[in-house]
């Protein structure tokens, strides 16, 4: 809605509320916020909420959005990351032209630089014809590179040239293409422990890392947490054809209480799966839903314990078998161990562990073994 009266002091205000059922009186109670969006009012088609750090970051993209400035976004999975590239597009001077997304992660290593960049035909087996790249279908637009960190080694340097001099060739090519582009990186692993490892370039990273926006976690922000839920509730009740009016008050408490380490997306996923099982008006939620153990992460001792800090290069070890290597994500050492991935780098760093054997897959059996009797010992020791 909008705030009437002199236009000198004009303001757009939203008011979002939602009803909270309380089962043991039979009576409801609406809880909600009127927060001041003037400043945002363009940014709200698809984000959702209103507490502080989101409204840091949704600043930044009014900044920098207007400019052609290289972006870097970080954060957990799942917090959204691309919303926010989309919002920089949109409301960027190449509004109107194409927004090409690229998931870096999901390209096998020798196809990376033939996806990003194309290639021409009898290139190598299989080339039939030529082949536009990501970068070519988004010139004049936005390309937006998510888990940039995963890109091998000899496609970095071919975006880094990109970066630098607005031209690549296609595989197989033999003149530069130049494109007028506009690159957004996204990655939710730490870069510059990436390039102290040797696994990113670091003139890449300074490259892309020219206007850093990171995402809050959803535990940050929990004061969106209700209007989310109230976000979601719509989407799928009207999808499947439902009338949700309200949400228990031990459902409320619980989505309140819980950490999300999933964040954004598994909050979607969990209010998808409540709509869908509920028989009635009142949207009710299992807290099983939310154990931990469904995401596959085992508990394993923090590295704040008086009793592993004598033991943490064992344990550190053994949580980098369990996640073949990976510091950062919700599958990563740094999550089973309960600390930061930027913390949990710097103890790798300084304790001089090698996470390569680790990456492969194929750590030595002793060192497995002996890792693992350890984490027993101190378990029982706790």
């Amino acid at each position: 809605m909008t705030a009437s009266g002199d236009t000198a002091t004009r303001r757009d205000v939203n008011v979002v509320a939602h009803a909270v059922h309380d089962e043991a009186t039979g009576g409801a109670e609406y809880v909600g916020a009127v927060m001041d969006v003037t400043a945002t009012k363009d940014l709200r088609e698809e984000i959702v909420g209103f507490s502080p750090p989101l409204r840091t970051v949704l600043s930044y993209v009014s900044k920098v959005a207007p400019m052609d400035s290289t972006v870097l976004i970080t954060g957990e999975t799942g917090t959204g990351k691309e919303l926010i590239a989309r919002a920089i597009h949109k409301r960027s001077p190449r509004s109107a032209r194409a927004f090409v997304a690229v998931n870096c992660a999901a390209i096998p290593s020798s196809l990376a630089a033939s996806e990003l960049f194309g290639h021409e035909k009898g290139a190598f087996t299989g080339a039939l014809q030529r082949h536009q790249g990501r970068f070519e279908l988004a010139d004049g637009g936005t390309i937006f590179l998510d888990e940039v960190a995963e890109l091998p080694a000899e496609t970095q340097i071919m975006l880094l040239r990109v970066l630098q001099e607005h031209e690549f060739e296609r595989v197989g090519g033999s003149g530069p293409i130049r494109v007028n582009i506009r690159v957004i990186a996204a990655t939710n692993r730490d870069l510059q422990a990436a390039v102290a490892d040797g696994t990113f370039r670091a003139d890449l990273f300074y490259r892309l890392n020219v206007f850093p926006v990171e995402v809050p976690a959803l535990r940050e922000r929990r004061p969106d947490i209700p209007l989310l839920v109230e976000y979601f509730i719509h989407r799928y009740a009207d999808r499947i054809g439902k009338r949700i009016r309200s949400v228990t008050k031990e459902t409320s408490t619980l989505l309140q209480s819980y950490d999300w380490p999933g964040n954004i997306r598994e909050l979607q996923n969990v209010i998808e799966r409540a709509v869908i099982v509920c028989d009635s008006d009142t949207l009710a939620i299992d807290p099983r839903w939310l154990s931990s153990r469904s995401l596959g992460i085992p508990p394993v001792v923090s590295l704040c314990t008086g009793t592993l800090a004598t033991h943490k290069k064992n344990s550190i070890e053994a949580a980098l078998s369990e996640s073949k290597g990976r510091v950062a994500g919700p599958f990563g050492a740094a999550r089973r161990l309960g600390v930061p991935a930027s913390t949990l780098e710097s103890k790798i760093k300084a304790l001089k562990i090698d996470k390569r054997p680790f990456k492969s897959g194929e750590p030595s059996v002793g060192l497995v073994r002996d890792a693992s009797r350890e984490i027993r010992e101190l378990h029982r020791g706790l």
